[in-house]
């Protein structure tokens, strides 16, 4: 992208999915900036219900902050036998500072709690993008994908519950997929492709 590109901030800090983001959002018509390249230390609360919500209170802050155009998702799992848990706190759902590890831990003692342990449950992960643009009304763009959660995790291409998220048509769970595939069936590129079709219309 040439260097007189207008700057979007891409508003998170997890580098996971800051890699995703910019390998999924890399053909829109700006340079993208991480919230350290923007020099921004402050970290927005997360006090939304739902990934909308959250998505929207992260980008309308950081983009006052920032004084740039906005991108911020929120994004995690749903679980049915855990009547849609973890939902808005997958990243919390361990406690705060929790390892991947540990919450795919928590989140297998919580369905052995509810009688699930040993049988697939049907889950999805849900993505929500929300866009802010001095002057423009906040855009939102989600993506969906379904799957099961398998007692033993597999594959190391991923982070967060993607060991555990199986794909039942593909046998691999979101970890053994390769970038390529990630990138055209997760839920984040499916918000990703919506975002960055808004984003290259504005060019």
């Amino acid at each position: 992208m040439p260097g007189n590109a207008p700057r979007l901030l891409v508003a998170t800090r997890n580098k996971g999915k800051l890699k995703e983001l910019r390998d999924l959002l890399g053909g829109v018509p700006y340079t993208l900036v991480s919230l350290a390249d923007a020099g921004i230390d402050h970290e927005v609360e997360e006090t939304g219900t739902t990934f909308a919500e959250n998505a929207a209170l992260k980008a309308t802050a950081y983009a006052r902050l920032s004084g740039l155009p906005t991108l911020a998702d929120d994004s995690g799992l749903e679980v049915d036998a855990l009547d849609g848990e973890p939902g808005v706190y997958s990243s919390r759902y361990a406690g705060v500072g929790a390892t991947d590890a540990q919450r795919i831990a928590y989140l297998q003692k919580r369905m052995r709690e509810a009688g699930a342990n040993g049988t697939p449950s049907t889950a999805r992960f849900r993505c929500v993008i929300a866009i802010v643009m001095p002057g423009e009304p906040l855009e939102l763009h989600e993506g969906t994908c379904e799957g099961t959660i398998i007692g033993t995790p597999r594959g190391t291409n991923g982070f967060g519950y993607d060991p555990v998220f199986l794909f039942p048509d593909l046998g691999k769970t979101m970890a053994e997929l390769d970038t390529g595939e990630k990138n055209r069936i997760s839920h984040r590129a499916e918000a990703a492709r919506k975002a960055a079709n808004s984003l290259r219309k504005r060019a």
